[in-house]
């Protein structure tokens, strides 16, 4: 039986299969991915799926994965979850079984970092998987402008990836960095245990390029604005007000727009619930409490009674369209 080790997929799909046609995969094969199967690339739900259903595969956990673990969507997640639909959930359960090392008799497999000085089974997770807290706490280890590679002295060879190190795997005191840019339009690598033989095949585009542009409007349209709280809104026009493409423009000003509206009926609203307060007053004196505590905006009429209903109060407790529109439907407005 052989062992392949690959570097960070990224969604390459049709490069990966190249790759594995290349090394003639068998069956009987190990494949081991050190983790970053999707994101970036033009097909992440491929690679999912062809490591869920082939036998002898392992994945580790890179940044990527535990970025969606964490629910911590950054643009490239936000397109895989857009891609995967009704599967995300699946895609989440199935990322909890997988671990952030694996050891073989010639290697020790990880996706991004490791500590020189510490045995594997002392690593942190998230080191080895080189999330963002990782980076944080190497920083403070080791000499700036420095990387773990170098402090390595271990007989056992190291196979990471994460960092993208050139057109050709990195070799440093027996560490072999194998994230040769696939999703950039670079290289695939993997490397083929036990004799440390080297395979790679060239990506046919910058595929990053290509998805971050093809999907803005689906990613845009699956946010769920109408739950959003007004200030994430504003967020997330601000965030986006750089892009100058005709199409996405449009779309974030009909946005902004329906959040203008969605604002301008507070005044609206407030003066439908003093109207609707002071004639459950006068039909309902005996009972007011009894009949306002049966509607759900039952605070704010209880404040209007008392004459100190204002707009900020509306803004703070209907803080998304959804709130704003049920009280709206709810008044008859």
């Amino acid at each position: 039986m052989r062992t392949f080790v690959i570097g960070d997929i990224h969604g390459c799909f049709d490069e990966f299969i190249e790759l594995t046609e290349k090394i003639g995969l068998q069956n009987d094969d190990l494949l081991i991915s050190l983790g970053d199967i999707v994101d970036r690339g033009n097909k992440s739900k491929e690679v999912y799926e062809y490591f869920v259903n082939r036998p002898n595969s392992i994945v580790l956990i890179g940044n990527h994965e535990r970025k969606h673990q964490n629910r911590i969507l950054s643009y490239a997640q936000e397109i895989v979850k857009v891609q995967f639909g009704n599967d995300y959930e699946h895609f989440l359960i199935w990322l909890d079984t997988l671990s952030y090392y694996y050891e073989t008799d010639e290697a020790i497999i990880i996706h991004a970092f490791f500590e020189h000085d510490k045995p594997l089974t002392e690593q942190k997770q998230e080191v080895l998987c080189g999330s963002t807290s990782g980076d944080r706490y190497l920083e403070k280890k080791y000499p700036e402008g420095t990387f773990w590679t170098e402090f390595y002295t271990g007989t056992k060879p190291i196979i990471y990836g994460h960092h993208v190190v050139g057109d050709a795997p990195k070799i440093r005191n027996n560490t072999y960095g194998i994230d040769t840019g696939a999703c950039h339009g670079n290289y695939l690598t993997a490397i083929e245990l036990p004799g440390f033989i080297i395979h790679q095949v060239k990506a046919k585009a910058d595929h990053w390029k290509a998805q971050q542009k093809e999907w803005q409007i689906p990613v845009l349209k699956a946010k769920n604005w109408d739950e959003m709280p007004s200030v994430e809104i504003d967020k997330q026009l601000e965030k986006l007000a750089y892009i100058e493409e005709a199409e996405i423009k449009n779309y974030l000003a009909g946005i902004k727009k329906w959040k203008q509206e969605l604002e301008h009926s507070y005044t609206t609203i407030k003066e439908h619930i003093d109207k609707y307060t002071r004639e459950l007053l006068h039909t309902h004196a005996e009972s007011f409490n009894q009949e306002a505590n049966k509607q759900s905006f039952k605070t704010f009429i209880f404040k209007s009674r008392a004459n100190n209903l204002t707009i900020e109060d509306l803004q703070k407790s209907l803080n998304t369209p959804n709130k704003v529109l049920k009280i709206k439907k709810e008044l008859g407005i």
